[in-house]
């Protein structure tokens, strides 16, 4: 098993190249929502219940990830997870109606769910080799790739059909896995037999007090999932339909979030050391809840560019934050009970988000985010000397 520095610094690489894929795909695919509805004549209502399948197929799957990983390990399912998940991103352009579009979603969410579960959890067994606070930059690894992905697609909005681009990033995917699965796949986990670490497979025994906090780090990660969601799922119509923004202007409005996420990750490390845990998340949900208030009600383009990037401002930390908090009270377990229900807030926020605009409109129902945002803070205030910093 790894454990010379060398060895975890191979592992780290390739852990974060893995994450930096998952949102180059997921972005990818996400720009060319505002085309795929165009091409398949859906209504609000009818595309929320289409993209009810990636959040369907990922949770569902992540309730048999962990199963996976602890019969083939977390690298192993992590590569499979990529593959399957870069196959996928190219079926929704081939689709013609809700159903089928849908249907390969489910697919395409499946994989999505079922890579998140593999690599945060092979993540978590490095942060514990390490002894460091790390897990942000494994998400601000995820949130670069999704600036990249979302920049790339609104440079080719205007001039590729969504077709040849999500083919082109299903070829870029299995590319990628290729080079960074070989090193994966060579590694064990470094803390799977630890010196006086119970090993991997191991269940650990836990009392209702921390199965209830585990719990409510998952709700902390769920608000920070719907956020995310429907940032991904809606921030680009909204700005298209509602500010009558042009395709590439309304792909770049997902780039702005991903960036102020990508920079709130990358300092999250030295921000939990300087805050902790407990107020890292207040300070967060607080700026998440200004910044969509303004993404989702200024009446400007430029002013609701700002607003999404300050929300993603707010909301970098706060999962990786709740993952780490409830696998530190309950291992693997809890990294997976708090990803499940994490990711639960991606299969609650499109038909949500879809329904209320048809009812009132897509600005008000983009208020939603705040308001989820606003729990996650008042749990962080009542949860911030619960557990250590």
């Amino acid at each position: 098993m790894p454990g010379t520095p060398q060895d975890l610094s191979r592992l780290r690489i390739a852990l974060t190249t893995f994450f930096a894929l998952d949102g180059f795909l997921f972005a990818g695919w996400v720009v060319r929502i505002p085309a795929i509805k165009e091409q398949t004549g859906a209504s609000a209502s009818d595309l929320g219940l289409a993209l009810l399948g990636v959040s369907a197929g990922a949770v569902l799957t992540m309730t048999l990830t962990g199963r996976l990983c602890r019969r083939f390990g977390t690298h192993e399912v992590t590569v499979v997870c990529a593959v399957l998940l870069s196959l996928s991103v190219a079926l929704p352009p081939l689709t013609h109606s809700t159903l089928a579009l849908g249907a390969v979603l489910l697919i395409f969410g499946a994989a999505y769910g079922g890579i998140n579960v593999a690599f945060n959890s092979a993540a978590v067994d490095l942060v514990a080799a390490l002894r460091r606070p790390i897990m942000p930059s494994f998400h601000a690894a995820f949130s670069l790739g999704g600036m990249v992905g979302a920049g790339l697609g609104g440079l080719v909005a205007g001039s590729l059909s969504p077709t040849r681009h999500l083919l082109s990033l299903a070829v870029i995917g299995l590319l990628v896995t290729a080079v960074a699965g070989r090193t994966l796949v060579r590694q064990e986990p470094p803390t799977a037999a630890s010196p006086g670490r119970p090993a991997k497979d191991t269940p650990r025994r836990l009392d209702s007090r921390t199965r209830g906090l585990v719990i409510v780090f998952g709700l902390i990660a769920l608000c920070t999932a719907y956020g995310e969601g429907a940032m991904a799922d809606w921030g680009a119509l909204h700005l298209e339909q509602d500010l009558d923004a042009t395709p590439g202007v309304a792909a770049i409005g997902y780039s702005c979030f991903a960036l102020a996420m990508t920079i709130g990750r990358l300092s999250g490390t030295a921000l939990l050391e300087r805050l902790g845990h407990g107020r890292t998340v207040v300070a967060g949900g607080a700026t998440a809840v200004a910044g969509m208030l303004l993404g989702s009600l200024a009446p400007s383009l430029w002013a609701a560019l700002l607003g999404f990037a300050v929300t993603g401002l707010g909301l970098a930390n706060l999962f990786p934050v709740a993952v780490e908090r409830a696998g530190t009270l309950a291992g693997p377990s809890g990294v997976a009970t708090a990803s499940t229900l994490g990711y639960g807030g991606m299969l609650l926020g499109p038909p949500a988000i879809g329904f209320m605009a048809d009812w009132f409109s897509l600005p008000v129902a983009l208020t939603s985010v705040a308001v989820l945002a606003a729990i996650a803070t008042l749990i962080g205030v009542a949860t911030r000397r619960t557990t250590p910093n």
